[in-house]
């Protein structure tokens, strides 16, 4: 397979095959990540793809496969509904595709688009929402507003696809540490998602966000505060039929739980850690990681 610099993929994606069609992501301008900051975004060749796909065949019991890098989506329709049957006439056992998108690129898409990928395997799209707050949205340079965030979400859902989206704790510092739980809370209510991953922030150097940190002008909470978000999101929000997660390596408080059936016992779970403070019920800093 032929792979261009650093790949990531969502836990959830361990198992699938990773298919660069992609390289780098097409806004590439978040504040907060510097995963993408050395590659340009361009569209691989199909010649390329179809070579990596020749390879693949040689594979036993691929099931799914995981579009890479940041925004598979923004490629074009007709060259996507042709990736994607390449796909399905080289691996004829693939049970599911998945990607990354962001809002912007859903919104390039009609749901009648979305319906013609899904029908050619795309089963699930991640979605990286980060907060709910407007200014903060504007801050981070996340390129969307709120409005255009909800919509693109629920475009995915109403086109019957898979939504799962992540938020960040912490990307608000002290200073917006409520705010940005209560907005988060809110807008996570008003996509309704199928999955929630939560995140812990982890400054990365050389990163605008990374930058304003050393210069004192933005303070992250300390580890109970990151978990006093996650209390609050929770607590807030509601859910249709949620699978809520926040096992990510970064997080200082793994948990999971079905929402909205759970949600009495994991707020008690939660609850009880920030009333004790024991630092022994939490991942201790050498076990988190990107």
């Amino acid at each position: 397979m032929d792979y261009e610099g650093f790949i990531i993929r969502p836990p959830s994606e361990a198992y699938s095959m990773l298919l660069q069609i992609t390289i780098g992501c097409s806004h590439n301008k978040c504040t907060f990540c510097g995963t993408y900051r050395q590659k340009k975004f361009k569209i691989k060749s199909l010649e390329q793809i179809k070579k990596d796909l020749q390879e693949a065949r040689a594979f036993e019991n691929v099931q799914k496969i995981f579009l890479c890098d940041g925004d598979a989506l923004i490629i074009p329709q007709e060259r996507l509904e042709e990736i994607l049957g390449l796909i399905n006439v080289n691996l004829s056992d693939i049970e599911r595709i998945g990607t990354y998108a962001n809002a912007k690129s859903i919104l390039r898409k009609s749901v009648d688009d979305l319906k013609k990928l899904k029908e050619m395997g795309l089963k699930i799209i991640y979605l990286g929402v980060e907060t709910g707050n407007i200014k903060l949205l504007q801050k981070i340079n996340k390129g969307v507003t709120y409005e255009q965030m909800v919509a693109a979400a629920r475009r995915v859902k109403e086109a019957g696809i898979t939504l799962s989206v992540t938020i960040l704790l912490g990307l608000g510092g002290i200073e917006k540490s409520v705010e940005h739980s209560l907005d988060t809370a809110r807008i996570l209510t008003d996509i309704d998602p199928d999955y929630v991953g939560a995140l812990t922030l982890m400054l990365v150097p050389h990163t605008p966000l990374y930058e304003d940190y050393m210069a004192g002008r933005f303070v992250l909470p300390d580890k109970f505060g990151y978990i006093k978000e996650l209390y609050l999101i929770l607590a807030n929000s509601n859910f249709t039929n949620c699978y809520f997660t926040s096992n990510h390596a970064s997080n200082y408080l793994p948990i999971k739980a079905y929402l909205p059936r759970q949600k009495d016992k994991i707020l008690q779970l939660i609850n009880s850690v920030l009333e004790a403070k024991d630092t022994s019920r939490i991942r201790p800093e050498y076990l988190r990681g990107l």
